[in-house]
């Protein structure tokens, strides 16, 4: 899995953190808005990297792609997040090669998720892939490789069970919601932030609750509206958040902020509120614990919650590893054939290279000599020879790395600039 050029070697890396060993906080640390993200890949340009890709979310923050050391990669989160390198070792996951390839399929595949079966990230993934590429950050193996992940993630959502009852954050928040509020089709519903799960959540909300009482609040007042047209919701200023939250009786807060957007001073009212954040960073202080009537509980409260539905889907994750297996050896095969590809190349040009010289020696020899019939022969001759080369790279029972280096030592082959 190494990627060669003739100045430097580099390997496939994937480096990150997630909900599995960094809780809320420190995910939050490290964490990455759309800005960062940006500035992020500029940076890898700057130093050199010539393929990446980075994934920020609220359960995991990524980075894929080829470095010399892992720790380039590393540095480049570090400095586009408040995150420390002390903090990423400790709870942090290093990959290389196969592994890395190996955790990307698992990542996108839903079956990594917080949530298992939440399919969300693998949208992050097509994100994160275009914005590389309109970089030119992305290279003909992490394209290839995401397009592979995209097309296990299909098979995964059609040809398994694992994906019923849309298990995502956004579903067991409203879940959540329905198990522990009496009455909540009755019930004042505020929703804070209209991003992706504030979306979802709200469409959900919708469906399930039959609530006709949901308000939403955005600092972008215009993007609540044209969620809140969908399902004739009622839209306040984020200049009325605060009388909002004292009117509610359960408060959603999914905000794309970096910092507390809600805290304790915000609420005057006595009732009971209940307060679910599904974001990272954190965008509910904890200071609103000192307040007796308000609950709250934040995304990693739910992923704990386990039902019938969940259970049906860990049936399926045996069907979904195979599905997984098949897609990643297809990788795998076209992988191989990349790796020896540069030097079937060379070896038809050396052959030709015979040709167009004996071919010479024979027009100067021969009377009458038949030079369209003779290259036809001859190209025929070397494309018989470069298949027979073709199939004996590609049997698994060859080391191919040995045979390359054989092929280049008869033929005198020049060292390939790149290979993965």
């Amino acid at each position: 899995m190494e990627y060669m050029n003739t100045s430097k070697t580099t390997y496939f890396y994937a480096i990150g953190l997630s909900y599995k060993k960094a809780d809320a906080e420190i995910r939050g640390h490290f964490s990455l808005d759309d800005q960062a993200k940006s500035n992020l890949l500029q940076q890898a340009k700057e130093v050199g990297i010539e393929s990446l890709i980075v994934t920020s979310t609220c359960n995991r923050t990524e980075i894929y792609g080829f470095a010399e050391h892992p720790y380039q990669l590393i540095k480049l989160l570090c400095e586009n997040t408040k995150g420390t390198v002390e903090e990423f070792q400790n709870v942090a996951y290093i990959y290389k090669g196969k592994e890395a390839v190996s955790h990307m399929f698992k990542v996108g595949s839903g079956l990594d998720s917080q949530i298992l079966g939440d399919f969300e990230i693998i949208s992050q993934l097509k994100a994160s892939a275009r914005n590389s590429k309109k970089e030119n950050l992305l290279n003909a193996f992490l394209e290839r490789l995401i397009n592979a992940v995209i097309q296990a993630s299909k098979r995964i959502k059609t040809e398994t069970n694992i994906s019923s009852g849309a298990t995502s954050v956004s579903f067991a928040s409203v879940q959540y919601i329905m198990s522990n509020v009496p009455d909540v089709t009755n019930k004042n519903i505020l929703l804070f932030g209209t991003g992706k799960i504030g979306r979802n959540t709200c469409e959900n909300l919708v469906k399930h609750t039959k609530n006709k009482h949901i308000t939403l609040i955005n600092r972008t007042k215009n993007k609540a509206e044209e969620v809140a047209g969908k399902f004739n919701l009622l839209v306040k200023d984020y200049a009325n958040l605060q009388e909002e939250i004292n009117q509610t009786d359960v408060l959603i807060v999914a905000t794309g902020a970096q910092n507390p957007t809600v805290d304790k001073h915000l609420i005057q009212s006595k009732k009971p509120l209940l307060i679910l954040d599904l974001s990272i960073p954190r965008n509910v202080h904890l200071n609103v614990l000192e307040l007796e009537h308000v609950s709250l509980i934040h995304l990693d409260d739910l992923s704990q919650i386990t039902d019938e539905t969940l259970e049906k889907r860990k049936a399926q994750i045996p069907i979904a590893k195979q599905i997984l297996n098949e897609v990643e050896a297809e990788f795998n095969s076209w992988l191989e054939t990349r790796k020896f590809a540069p030097t079937i190349k060379a070896l038809k040009l050396k052959l030709n290279d015979f040709k167009i010289a004996e071919l010479d020696t024979q027009r100067k020899k021969l009377a009458g000599f038949n030079e369209e019939q003779a290259e036809i022969i001859s190209n025929n001759i070397i494309q018989k020879i470069t298949n027979h080369f073709a199939h004996h790279l590609k049997d698994d029972a060859i080391p191919t790395d040995e045979s390359l280096e054989l092929i280049k030592k008869v033929f005198q082959l020049e060292a390939t600039t790149n290979h993965v």
